[in-house]
């Protein structure tokens, strides 16, 4: 068994394989731990009630998963050929032959490309309400987006901070109509309509962002100490292109036992979830693929 993504999904579906005596080989991809790893301190997953830090939690997964013989590849697929078994997998160091696939590849946020973005993620711009929302509490934050993940994650976060902006290019919200009412009426939260973020300032933490109004052009500052991004994911489903079906976004189809359109190729975590995205979910997906290829060779072999 290859696991393409070494995020909560793969290195759970490592887990399961290995203890079912499968020989799994975990290709890391880009980022060890997944999108996950990035997160600085995770208070939701069972188990820890203290919380930590997202790096960590990706280092005890991987621990866990090669104790019982899972064998972890720092390497990146770059090519699959699933016309026929062996599946073939080309990466950046080689070449890999595999009886069945977990993709595991995750989703990454659209991000604004603007200046201070990068430099400033973990240390006030965020891509996850539902992770990093506490570390705002009494905090003025900005919510970037206006479709239904950014009011969901908008309101979410009322709980905890003092206010939220809603920064919108446009004047209308795409979020349905029920999400509107609920943010229009909530008293923490306000709309700047029109406009978009051109730069994120601080020096180790965010301190305000500057604004321009598309219509018009006016560029203006707004003190912030948070500045949550919601414009959308684009799952890391490229590779397979032409060869599993997708949805219109490209996340991959599977059915309720993970399998994709193709047998022997099973897919976990966000590279198939545009719902959930969360980490406990996506490990639970990744524990269910592996069972169900192991029933898949079970299957196979008599």
């Amino acid at each position: 068994m290859l696991v393409l993504g070494s995020g909560p999904a793969g290195l759970s579906a490592a887990l399961y394989a290995a203890r079912a005596e499968l020989a799994p080989i975990v290709l890391t991809g880009i980022q060890l731990g997944g999108q996950a790893a990035l997160t600085y301190t995770i208070e939701n997953y069972p188990g820890f009630p203290d919380g930590l830090g997202g790096a960590q939690l990706g280092e005890l997964f991987q621990k866990q998963a090669e104790h019982f013989g899972a064998k972890v590849e720092f390497d990146t697929a770059n090519e699959v050929d699933l016309s026929q078994r062996p599946f073939k997998v080309k990466t950046d160091n080689g070449e890999y032959l595999a009886d069945t696939i977990i993709v595991s590849t995750g989703a990454d946020p659209i991000h604004l490309n603007v200046p201070g973005e990068n430099e400033l993620t973990g240390r006030g711009v965020s891509y996850c309400a539902t992770c990093d929302g506490w570390f705002f509490k009494d905090k003025k934050v900005v919510i970037v987006g206006g479709g239904d993940s950014a009011l969901e994650e908008g309101l979410f976060i009322t709980r905890y901070a003092s206010s939220v902006t809603i920064v919108h290019r446009r004047e209308e919200l795409r979020a349905s109509p029920l999400l509107q009412m609920r943010a229009k009426e909530h008293p923490k939260v306000k709309f700047i309509w029109n406009s978009v973020i051109t730069e994120v300032f601080g020096s180790d933490k965010v301190e305000s962002v500057r604004l321009k109004n598309i219509k018009t052009g006016d560029e203006s500052t707004f003190e912030t100490e948070g500045v949550f991004i919601f414009i959308g994911h684009t799952p890391n489903t490229g590779l397979f292109k032409g060869q599993l079906e997708m949805d219109p976004r490209g996340y991959l189809k599977i059915d309720e036992k993970m399998q994709t359109t193709k047998a022997g190729i099973f897919a976990a975590g966000e590279a198939a979830d545009s719902n959930f995205r969360q980490v406990v979910t996506s490990a639970g997906m990744g524990a269910a693929a592996a069972i169900q290829a192991t029933r898949f060779l079970e299957a196979e072999s008599g």
